[in-house]
């Protein structure tokens, strides 16, 4: 079946070149053309679709009004920007409601790769529901205290970029917030960052601090019904693990690239434990409460529960972000790696293994044996014999 694509532009020309890019996926994509956010309304009435492609400065109803009407009332369909222009101001109004940023001139292999990636991202999650609820969120809830501290940071006449960083750094919803935002193409940086700390340095003070007070693109983590012990370990570990992530890169001597994406999926491994305590609190407070009690798998119960796991929901959603397809691999998979085609030592060989070593060097002192570790997949990728190695090299570090 084909994947149904609206493109808007109040240009007529900037359309009809749009057509002549996208010839070459007629048979894959059932594309329509509207002159402006208002016709767009009127199609998006009478059809559904997937994706929703857009330019920012148009007159009449503007790209940031039509990104916020379609969120609302139409929150499943992903929402792409396409514009040549870098005005702050409908930045702003446009950083919690789409999911990615494209410049223009946009060459034809960029545009077709990121709708592409989109439609493809859409079979992680099978239910429409959850597709909606997941697609919906714009930002990840932070622990009380960091948001606290962030606030206060930034309201402080003497805020340091080396505070705010640091701040940053130590929240998960937080960092893929400010990663989505430093690597998209609004910003126009000549690189990919993996980095906090240089992504705050990039952006600067003044950008930092019209996203997050004005745009808001931080929030503080609200749902009563998890524990803020659960939220607490759940910080921990995911920092753990992206620690021990870098830490076995490193030991198998993968790129600096490698091991930067190393790190931050395994800081983001579980960002979809995050994303479901938002989008379906009520109903994931009674999964995580009915994990604790008996002692079962919480991915197993989500998996009953929901029909899926917050590994695929992770990936989903960090997937419509940007983030890089060895980032979202990993995050999806790091449960179950042997369901990734690839078996080789790379990012999701590392986060696996992190992953598991966390869970028995960290706080719980888990048996490797109950850490779900796949000694198959790792034998496959060819390093099933340097578990015992990695686990001395992460135990140096976290002395």
């Amino acid at each position: 079946m084909k994947r149904k694509i609206l493109f808007v532009d109040d240009e007529p020309n900037v359309l009809q070149g749009l057509k002549r890019m996208l010839r070459g996926m007629r048979n894959e994509w059932d594309m329509v053309f509207a002159e402006g956010g208002e016709e767009a309304m009127r199609i998006l009435e009478g059809d559904s679709f997937e994706v929703l492609v857009t330019d920012m400065r148009m007159p009449g109803m503007h790209g940031a009004e039509l990104l916020k009407r379609v969120k609302n009332k139409y929150p499943e369909i992903v929402r792409i920007v396409l514009s040549g222009h870098s005005d702050q101001e409908l930045i702003l109004k446009s950083v919690r409601t789409a999911h990615q940023y494209l410049s223009k001139p946009c060459d034809a292999e960029t545009l077709k790769n990121t709708v592409s990636r989109a439609c493809a991202l859409r079979a992680l999650l099978k239910d429409e529901t959850l597709k909606q609820v997941v697609s919906n969120i714009d930002t990840l809830p932070s622990l009380p205290r960091l948001y606290q501290e962030i606030m206060a940071e930034l309201q402080s006449e003497n805020a340091s970029i080396e505070s705010i960083a640091k701040i940053i750094s130590g929240d998960v919803g937080m960092s893929a917030k400010i990663l989505q935002m430093v690597n998209s193409a609004f910003f126009a940086l000549p690189r990919h960052i993996e980095s906090i700390a240089q992504a705050v340095n990039l952006l600067g003070l003044e950008t930092i601090k019209a996203l997050v007070l004005s745009a808001q693109i931080f929030s503080q983590f609200e749902n009563k019904g998890v524990s803020e012990s659960f939220l607490e370990k759940l910080w921990s570990h995911c920092m753990g693990t992206a620690a021990f992530a870098k830490v076995i890169a490193k030991e198998e001597h993968l790129s600096r690239e490698m091991a930067d994406d190393a790190f931050l999926a395994g800081m983001l491994h579980d960002v979809g434990k995050l994303i479901l305590s938002t989008g379906l609190s009520d109903k994931y407070s009674a999964i995580v409460k009915r994990a604790g009690e008996n002692g079962a798998s919480l991915r197993e119960i989500e998996q009953e529960e929901l029909g899926t796991t917050h590994g695929a929901v992770g990936a989903y959603l960090m997937g419509l972000w940007g983030f890089a397809d060895n980032v979202v691999e990993a995050i999806a998979f790091h449960h179950t790696p042997d369901a990734c085609p690839a078996k080789t030592m790379g990012g999701l060989a590392a986060v696996h293994a992190a992953n598991a070593l966390e869970h028995a060097l960290g706080p719980e002192g888990m048996k490797m044996e109950e850490a779900s570790l796949d000694r198959e997949f790792l034998d496959q990728a060819g390093v099933g014999e340097k578990v015992e190695q990695w686990a001395l090299a992460c135990e140096s570090a976290i002395e």
